[in-house]
């Protein structure tokens, strides 16, 4: 997930809840936003 961009992975969590795919698949999305500091974006939908 390091080559994904702070943009592209915060879209991808959209897409993945939005689809609803596998619950560990969000968690590792989850981790990666958590681990880069991104938590507040999720915060503002």
């Amino acid at each position: 997930m390091d080559k994904l961009s702070d943009e592209l992975l915060i879209e991808s969590y959209f897409k993945a809840k939005e689809l609803r795919l596998g619950k560990e698949f969000i968690r590792l999305i989850e981790q990666e936003i958590q681990k880069r500091s991104l938590t507040r974006f999720l915060e503002q939908v």
